[in-house]
């Protein structure tokens, strides 16, 4: 039998995740897991006045294709039981991995690990927030100063079995002004790669031709034109940004 249309075959329900700011449901289209957030369960945001959080997670998984790195699980647009929403394939992750984490400050692994910054907790113990300092979380982090993303929270890298690493809740990205708030700092100031530079040129390339059309239905021209401004900044300055301007460099929750 074949596959059902991811698109048009019926979308069922199966469950909520209650801890999701906005409507947020578990589903299945066929045999394939999902996750559903429908336009009309989304909370406007004073600072994100234009447009709908599911067409900026569309739009993250467009230009995560054209980067080729795999990031965002494939995403699309759809009708659904409560109107037209953002649908996600659901990615099983390893319980067993983690890619950001909290530990306390003297236990901060001296490889393979980057510290992002240090605090105190409820108790006033020193703790440490880092992360995994691996490929594919440098192409994560390369991938968000890209779309400006707002909201890099730990837990919206979801750590798979074979070691790769998707990025998931990416609503609060592509802004006109700069808002680029994430946990994956390890890397500032470093040089970016040869590879990851070829990723900038693809998007900006893209950017003139399928790509900028496909965008051109899911944000503004401002904001399209606010993504090429980045990746020649991005592309210009060859390395990895450093916090600046006065919003928070981190989300919150960090997780």
């Amino acid at each position: 039998m074949p596959a059902p249309d991811l698109v048009t075959a019926e979308l069922t329900l199966t469950g909520r995740i209650t801890t999701a700011s906005n409507a947020t449901f578990l589903g299945s289209i066929g045999e394939a897991a999902v996750v559903y957030k429908p336009i009309k369960g989304e909370k406007p945001l004073w600072d994100f006045p234009d447009g709908f959080l599911a067409h900026r997670e569309v739009a993250a998984y467009l230009v995560s294709e054209v980067l080729g790195w795999n990031i965002v699980p494939r995403t699309w647009l759809r009708d659904g039981p409560f109107g037209e929403g953002m649908v996600q394939l659901w990615q099983e992750t390893d319980p067993d991995q983690t890619a950001v984490d909290l530990v306390a400050a003297d236990d901060v692994p001296e490889t393979g690990w980057k510290q992002v910054l240090e605090g105190r907790d409820e108790n006033n113990r020193r703790v440490a927030l880092i992360h995994e300092d691996s490929q594919p979380l440098r192409r994560m982090a390369v991938f968000d100063v890209v779309v400006d993303n707002a909201d890099r929270k730990g837990d919206h890298v979801l750590a798979m079995e074979d070691g790769h690493r998707h990025g998931v809740d990416h609503g609060l990205t592509f802004n006109s002004d700069h808002k680029l708030r994430t946990v994956l700092w390890g890397w500032l100031g470093d040089p970016l790669t040869a590879e990851e530079l070829d990723g900038i040129d693809r998007v900006s390339d893209g950017l003139n031709g399928e790509l900028g059309r496909d965008l051109a239905d899911l944000l503004t021209a401002e904001e399209i034109a606010t993504l090429a401004a980045r990746c020649a900044r991005l592309r210009s300055a060859g390395r990895f940004p450093v916090p600046r301007g006065e919003m928070p460099a981190v989300p919150w929750p960090l997780f």
